[in-house]
């Protein structure tokens, strides 16, 4: 772990900010359309045109007068600050980028900046995994030792995902990207399946969802993204009070990602249940796990406490502690500190 410069923490501030308001502030201008105007009978009519597959759609406004004429120039207005918006956040991930921050490839950050246009993260989903685990050093303010990259995405969504009644359908939304996008079939064909892969490259969307029990379980419905997830357990605790976050691609792409303290924690849990097969994955969770304790030790210690306060009360701290054994013959520093922070 390393300490970002103070001018790149400040640079990711004011994206994450700007991306934030400017995704409060969604209007009309962000709409792929604009006004145009039609003489009939010699009166003048306003109509909204816009794209559909296919061709063009025009949606009656009204007869052109002065009210209707100041709305078409506060779309317009709008539509230019929406424009230089954009174009300033642009900057900004171009500044992140030279300054060695870690960002998405191109593939990976198409698929998120498209998943979070068509309101993915609006409806409560959460990005979690590896670049997660990425965009948490740039809240934290530190860059980790070894820059981790991935072509899997993995969405974690609850099956109550939104209280606005919104839908996405994800299988769709994926479809329109002309990526290539199929369906993984899953091991029991008479399973939905929850993952979906480019045919002949590595990237992929996985569906994860909490489990109701400890082993997890068959594919869930999420039915506000007509897919299905697969089901894991302990990923509730994960998806409790995320954070929005910045990923540094084109100009930014405003995600939710987990509770830093609750990724940390959550990772010694996942260590601790996998199985030796997966030893490579310990690894990493374990790793992935230390560099964010390291950096909560020093500048956040209450989040680690509030943190272990959930786990307590959901009898969990068997699991933990097992991932902290393991973390200990590997980190002994980093396990020492978080041991005497939680009076084990």
């Amino acid at each position: 772990m390393q300490r970002l410069p103070i001018a790149t923490q400040t640079l990711y501030a004011e994206l994450l900010e700007q991306l934030t308001v400017f995704d409060a502030q969604r209007s009309i201008a962000q709409v792929p359309g604009t006004f145009v105007e039609k003489t009939i009978r010699g009166h003048c009519y306003l109509y909204f045109q816009y794209s559909i597959p296919g061709g063009k759609k025009q949606v009656f406004v009204g007869r052109k007068d002065p009210l209707l004429e100041k709305v078409v120039r506060d779309f317009r207005e709008s539509r230019q600050l929406f424009d230089e918006d954009r174009s300033q956040q642009q900057r900004l991930c171009a500044q992140l980028s030279a300054g060695g921050l870690v960002h998405v490839d191109a593939s990976v950050g198409r698929v998120l900046e498209h998943l979070a246009s068509s309101g993915l993260f609006r409806l409560g989903a959460v990005l979690v995994g590896t670049h997660a685990f990425n965009v948490l050093g740039a809240l934290l303010g530190v860059g980790w030792k070894t820059g981790q990259q991935t072509e899997d995405i993995d969405i974690a969504a609850d099956l109550q995902i939104t209280v606005s009644g919104d839908q996405l359908d994800l299988p769709g939304a994926l479809d329109r990207l002309k990526m290539g996008f199929l369906p993984l079939p899953a091991l029991d064909p008479k399973q939905p399946a929850t993952s979906y892969k480019v045919r002949g490259q590595r990237l992929r969307v996985d569906l994860l969802c909490p489990a109701r029990s400890r082993s997890g379980g068959s594919p869930v419905e999420i039915r506000a993204l007509n897919a299905a997830a697969q089901p894991l357990p302990y990923l509730d605790y994960l998806l409790q009070h995320p954070v929005r976050a910045a990923v540094v691609y084109g100009s930014g792409v405003l995600v939710n990602v987990p509770d830093p303290a609750r990724f940390a924690l959550h990772k010694l849990i996942v260590a601790a249940e996998r199985s030796a097969a997966w030893q490579t994955k310990v690894e990493k969770d374990l790793q992935q796990a230390a560099e964010i304790l390291d950096a909560l030790l020093d500048d956040r210690p209450g989040d680690l406490l509030l943190a272990w306060d959930e786990v307590v009360r959901r009898n969990w701290k068997k699991p933990v502690l097992a991932g902290l054994a393991t973390l200990g013959r590997r980190q002994a520093g980093t396990a020492t500190r978080l041991g005497k922070l939680l009076k084990l």
